[in-house]
């Protein structure tokens, strides 16, 4: 019997992205795109409120033009991006990873750098295009991936284990489930250690549904409870009126039981037509002009340690919950990965709407079953629409979508037990990694603590040759990293 063509189609397409190879199915990578791609959408709302609502010390917003001008050219440059990198990653590394705009390092951006006296905001993206042309060379050069291969395997786990109680934090603060208790140094439950408002209600109902749904083994549980609980915010909001909940510039929040990030509503228009007057905005050497040669290059090194582990560390947690990883905790086709990614910091800078980089939101998809770059591309493409429906993505609010976060940091913290907790010279370092991850609300500043405590560790008990020579390497630079404040001022720098 011959083939029709809809089959051979999907043949080829199977063969070029190993779906039946991995496990999965055409159903589970486009359920898991969809899921990636409704877990974090909500950066295209958040970006441009971090880069697009502020100046440059000119006083200067992105783009040349007033705030609103900024926040909508912001907007749609941040779709294109993400759309465009996450498809590329899809295809050429085969791997369920999305790339968007990166958190921490685009406020690092807009409030560490684009302020610095002199600096316009052409002056920073040029910054993070000079930091992404050296990550790739690191790439090419075959470095990065060699820190990968050095790194102990059972670190390597730590650092799944870490990001998965990592987004957990994410998603209860996201919604406001966990805030930051008044007079206190760590948080607390809701508004004053009570679960007070209609989003928060929103947001338990979410998290029950969709971990109801994956207990009875529902192929979709995470994306249907997106979606019904963005449904459900919709209703609320119509009949309530919750309104948003608003922190002011003293730090006084407003309407403390409303809406975070956004407030769910059905817009006026489905459609939008996206202006792209930010690509190519950016000016590669300004900042040397600016503030000088050594503080250019402390900036760039701070950018590229950041953007380095945080990478390394989501396509370890990410390929470690799809079963990706081989016997040496290593993703497939780890070049591919890190030279997309690499790219991805380069992009964001061209395109001044911040580095790009790799999505811990990804293990959204693969908790849907996804387990090949197919599903990128689904998330990929949603992103470019995104950039003509940005209406219709500004309705899905932070209590509507971090449920799912919530279920996705309980499978990874599922590996802990691969730890061994009675070897100290692996337990301690493993347990930094775990915990700062989220106190410090940093992966980066979790992955350094535990490369500097094992090597550390390795050097007081007699055991240093045992160590990576780039684990070493690895280590001083994480000191530095950690130290750039104090190095900054014996150097004179601002």
């Amino acid at each position: 019997m011959s083939s029709t063509p809809d089959t051979a189609r999907l043949g080829a397409l199977d063969g070029f992205f190993r779906i039946t190879e991995r496990g999965s199915t055409l159903g589970r990578e486009i359920r898991g795109g969809l899921a990636t791609f409704f877990t974090m959408a909500y950066i295209v709302v958040l970006n441009p409120l971090i880069i697009g609502t502020q100046a440059d010390s000119t006083g200067g917003f992105l783009g040349g033009g007033d705030v609103e001008q900024a926040k909508l050219l912001v907007a749609a440059g941040t779709a294109l991006v993400a759309g465009l990198l996450t498809i590329l990653m899809g295809v050429v590394a085969n791997f369920p990873l999305a790339l968007a705009a990166g958190l921490g390092l685009n406020a690092f951006v807009a409030f560490g750098i684009a302020k610095l006296p002199g600096m316009t905001w052409a002056d920073a993206m040029g910054l993070v295009v000079l930091e992404g042309i050296i990550i790739l060379l690191l790439v090419l050069t075959g470095f990065r991936r060699a820190v990968l291969l050095a790194v102990p395997a059972q670190l390597k786990t730590a650092i799944s284990v870490g990001i998965g109680l990592f987004i957990t934090v994410v998603g209860l603060v996201d919604a406001g489930f966990v805030r930051k208790a008044a007079g206190g140094p760590l948080g607390e439950l809701g508004v004053g250690g009570f679960l007070a408002g209609w989003p928060l209600l929103v947001f338990v109902i979410g998290l029950l549904t969709i971990i109801g749904l994956y207990s009875r083994g529902v192929n979709g549980a995470i994306l249907y409870g997106i979606f019904g609980t963005t449904v459900l915010a919709l209703v609320v909001e119509a009949v309530a009126d919750v309104g948003p909940r608003i922190v002011g510039p003293d730090g006084v929040v407003q309407n403390p039981t409303g809406w975070g990030l956004n407030v769910p509503a059905l817009p006026d228009s489905l459609v939008s037509v996206p202006d792209l007057g930010l690509i190519g905005d950016f000016n590669l050497l300004g900042s040397f002009d600016k503030i000088g040669v050594v503080a250019a290059f402390l900036l760039i090194f701070t950018l590229m340690l950041a953007d380095f582990f945080d990478t390394m560390g989501t396509m370890v947690a990410v390929g470690a919950e799809g079963g990706l990883l081989d016997e040496d905790g290593n993703p497939p086709h780890s070049q591919r990965i890190l030279v997309v990614d690499s790219i991805g910091a380069i992009a964001g800078g061209a395109a001044s709407v911040s580095s790009n980089t790799s999505y811990i939101e990804s293990a959204t998809g693969v908790g849907e079953g996804a387990r090949t770059g197919l599903s990128a591309v689904v998330t990929g493409v949603l992103f470019l629409l995104a950039t003509f429906l940005s209406p219709l993505v500004a309705v899905v609010p932070y209590e509507a979508a971090t449920p799912a976060l919530v279920l996705v940091g309980f499978l990874m913290m599922q590996q802990v037990g691969q730890i061994s907790w009675d070897d100290l010279e692996i337990a301690i370092p493993s347990f930094l990694t775990i915990v700062l991850m989220p106190f410090t609300y940093s992966i980066t500043a979790g992955i350094g603590a535990g490369f500097v405590t094992y090597v550390f560790l390795k050097l007081v008990r007699g055991k240093a040759s045992q160590v990576h020579p780039l684990m070493w390497l690895v280590s001083v630079l994480f000191v530095l990293y950690f130290g750039i404040d104090p190095i900054k001022s014996l150097l004179g720098v601002q």
